[in-house]
């Protein structure tokens, strides 16, 4: 954002002087000699800070920076007059006309503090207006998002709930079979087992099975079928022994996601001598 300031003063050596010493700062400077020419400048320019006098004749400066205020309030006024002019610009300054008030003479590197912090001030509010308005127009979009996502979601109420009642029929029936039914997601996490598969693994270590990993839960002979599919893409078999004198079981691996979104293996535990 381009930093601009107006000075306003009747007296040509003084905005001289004002211009001469703020050009150091790289501000784009525009200037005055009085209140009906720096308004008139306001109007063609966008202004961040104003620098003026309050002994002007045409029009005192709490008059022009209490119309700069109704016209333009976000910018950020500042008044430079003498001691002698504080009783003229007390009212100025209680209704907010005035952000700051500097004495005559000046000092160059206290004028020019305030000066930068004037910027400061008015950049950060510029800011918080900008963020605001591109919140309020983010809320929008997203009432205008949660609408058409409620409206989906009444007309998907109903498949959503078939699909539930699908699901917890297949578990059920998952767990059912008279077979071990292991799933392990490409990321080596065991998914899904059903109580068959949980039951005969518990024979071999008591720790959770699902949401563990394959390599910490599953004998070497499931790791060996799961390596072996996944580096042939083919079918892999192998035989386990279980604890417990739950015998042997045949070990079938497969590669899944070729007709759905899931990736992954799934692995069958036959018991040994059962038909396939």
């Amino acid at each position: 954002m381009e930093r601009t300031l107006l000075l306003v003063d009747d007296e040509q050596n003084i905005v001289s002087a004002l211009t001469r010493l703020f050009r150091r700062d790289g501000y784009r400077i525009l200037t005055a000699n009085g209140g009906s020419e720096g308004l008139a400048l306001l109007a063609q320019n966008k202004v961040g800070v104003i620098l003026s006098d309050q002994r002007m004749p045409e029009m005192s400066g709490s008059e022009f920076l209490s119309q700069v205020k109704a016209l333009y309030p976000d910018t950020v006024r500042i008044m430079l007059s003498g001691y002698t002019d504080l009783s003229s610009v007390t009212d100025a300054i209680n209704r907010g006309a005035i952000y700051r008030f500097l004495t005559k003479p000046w000092e160059d590197d206290l004028l020019r503090e305030n000066v930068q912090q004037a910027f400061e001030h008015y950049e950060m509010a510029y800011e918080n207006e900008r963020l605001k308005s591109e919140l309020t127009e983010a809320n929008a979009r997203l009432a205008a998002t949660n609408q058409g996502l409620e409206q989906r979601v009444e007309e998907t109420s109903l498949e959503s709930a078939q699909q539930v009642t699908v699901l917890n029929v297949a578990h059920e029936v998952l767990d059912a079979l008279p077979l071990g039914v292991l799933g392990v997601g490409d990321e080596g996490l065991v998914a899904v087992a059903n109580r068959v598969a949980v039951g005969v693994l518990e024979t071999l270590s008591p720790l959770p099975l699902v949401g563990a990993f394959a390599s910490a839960r599953l004998p070497r002979e499931m790791l060996d079928c799961l390596e072996q599919v996944g580096r042939t893409g083919q079918e892999a078999r192998g035989v386990m022994e279980a604890g417990a004198g739950q015998g042997q079981w045949e070990i079938i691996g497969s590669r899944i996601g070729l007709a759905s979104e899931g990736r992954g293996y799934v692995l069958v535990m036959i018991p040994a001598g059962a038909p396939e």
